[in-house]
């Protein structure tokens, strides 16, 4: 019987993370970003599989991963409601990190996915020390507050 779930690969192998620096520098998020700036973020990162249908991100726990999605689309649900559908460049998971707040959404594989993932300590260091990744970050931000309701700390 063959494992199903998350498949973390871990940091890529050499060979590897050149793939998924030139993979990252493909989306248009940090389309901008220079092959050095993006072998930090791959670095400190890792690359996961998710099947489609398996949570990344649950509501109301506490914030200590964020993602990248590099292939694939998440859905981003409230109360069980689909409130956006997010893709390739996209960042999720940033904005509770960043206000240090519960999560406000649930974010579900809507297709087999490939993400960089990255812990909390990750987020805050990239954010402090890679000007491309703070950017992304706050663009994320202040789209995903237009989806929060209030009071709450986002996804």
């Amino acid at each position: 019987m063959g494992r199903r779930g998350m498949t973390s690969t871990g940091p890529a192998p050499r060979g590897d993370a050149r793939d998924t620096v030139a993979l990252l520098g493909s989306v248009g998020t940090f389309a901008e970003a220079d092959d050095e700036q993006l072998a930090d973020l791959v670095e400190a990162g890792y690359v996961v599989t998710v099947p489609q249908g398996w949570s990344l991100i649950w509501d109301r726990t506490p914030a200590d991963k964020a993602y990248v999605v590099l292939r694939g689309e998440v859905e981003v649900r409230r109360d069980g409601e689909v409130i956006a559908r997010l893709g390739p460049g996209d960042v999720i998971g940033e904005l509770a990190i960043l206000r240090r707040k519960l999560r406000s959404a649930t974010v579900v594989a809507a297709t087999p996915l490939t993400v960089l993932h990255f812990g909390r300590e990750a987020v805050e260091r990239l954010y402090a020390e890679v000007p491309v990744f703070r950017h992304a970050l706050d663009v994320a931000a202040g789209e995903h507050t237009t989806t929060e309701p209030p009071g709450t700390g986002g996804s």
